[in-house]
């Protein structure tokens, strides 16, 4: 549909819009005005919209972030504040992390039509197929220890994490011919937290969220998006994140590999395989049962092959697989093997 003479798909008269673009256009340079509307897909918390700009400058665009579901929106003052905060960290902060500059935050829809952020455009795109799909998982290594080497003052520390799951939250796949490997997996996480040395955490760090430019020995990436959930804690947890959406992505080798990977490039994890393991699994079993809020956005980026029963199979063999390297009381990691 067409509101206000720019083109954008996604809203609708029940969910508004007028207000939001009139708030975003009293926040452009002098002499600037938004030309289009663009739908972003692949997002699953909020809706994104590219802003095409034109000016004395020349062509421009920014990117703005809506929350618009109901329980989303509730949270938005919380997770847009955060965001606000990180990003503008981020550019105060030489880091070698490449993240959007915020231009404007309207965290409690007080001007728009819904909570939004507006930031600037970052190159590149999203890529989830399976062509260079391992030289971008090292570089989405080393990425993560430059998120993770972050020195930020005490003040300027986010949020301490949180689990995403718990023992008794668990949905364990209906029909599952593997009942065991599944009460063993959630068996490994009603212990304590293990102990760690807490660092500056995206908390959720996967190939949905970093843009690349380029290919083969071109290859780079151009950005990292989606701060809201940015948090303080072990970085075995963002690497449990990347290395189980990696698996559901393109199979169990490639989420196994990527914690070493992580350490070849740098990083460091805990000390014995038992500490690893609770990390990864705490992760892992928060996709149960079928990993589905996180399929329908990648199914929208060409990802069709990604249904349901496909995901299920490739999360239990990824316990399966974790089970077998690393539940072995006393071991150390290592180098990951």
């Amino acid at each position: 549909m067409e509101s206000n003479g720019l083109p954008d798909a996604q809203p609708t008269q029940a969910d508004g819009w007028a207000d939001t673009l009139a708030w975003a256009g009293a926040r452009l340079r002098p002499g600037e005005r938004i030309v289009a509307a663009e739908p972003l897909r692949g997002g699953w918390t909020s809706r994104m919209r590219r802003l095409r700009l034109t000016g004395p400058d020349g062509p421009r665009a920014l990117v703005l972030r809506s929350f618009v579901k109901p329980f989303y929106a509730v949270h938005a003052p919380a997770m847009l504040g955060r965001e606000m905060a990180v990003l503008d960290l981020l550019h105060r902060t030489p880091a070698g992390i490449p993240a959007a500059r915020p231009v404007a935050l309207d965290a409690h829809a007080a001007h728009c039509d819904h909570p939004s952020l507006l930031m600037t455009e970052l190159p590149g795109s999203v890529r989830l197929d399976a062509a260079d799909a391992e030289r971008r998982a090292g570089l989405l290594a080393r990425q993560l220890v430059r998120v993770h080497a972050l020195a930020v003052a005490p003040s300027d520390r986010p949020r301490a994490y949180e689990a995403w799951t718990a023992p008794d939250r668990v949905r364990i796949p209906a029909g599952t011919a593997r009942p065991g490997t599944w009460r063993r997996a959630v068996d490994v996480i009603r212990r304590e937290p293990p102990a760690h040395r807490p660092r500056f955490l995206h908390r959720d760090f996967h190939p949905g969220n970093v843009l690349f430019t380029g290919a083969g020995a071109d290859l780079a990436v151009s950005g990292v998006v989606d701060w809201v959930e940015t948090s303080w804690g072990p970085p075995d947890l963002d690497v449990a994140h990347c290395a189980t959406t990696l698996a559901l992505l393109h199979g169990v080798p490639a989420g196994l590999a990527f914690a070493d990977t992580y350490r070849a490039a740098g990083g460091q994890l805990s000390a014995t395989a038992r500490d690893h393991l609770h990390w990864r699994l705490l992760d892992a079993l928060a996709f149960a049962p079928d990993a589905e809020k996180v399929a329908v956005p990648w199914r929208e980026l060409g990802r069709a092959d990604l249904t349901p029963a496909v995901l299920t199979a490739r999360l239990e063999d990824y316990l399966a697989a974790l089970l077998d390297r690393y539940d072995h009381d006393g071991a150390t990691t290592g180098g990951v093997r």
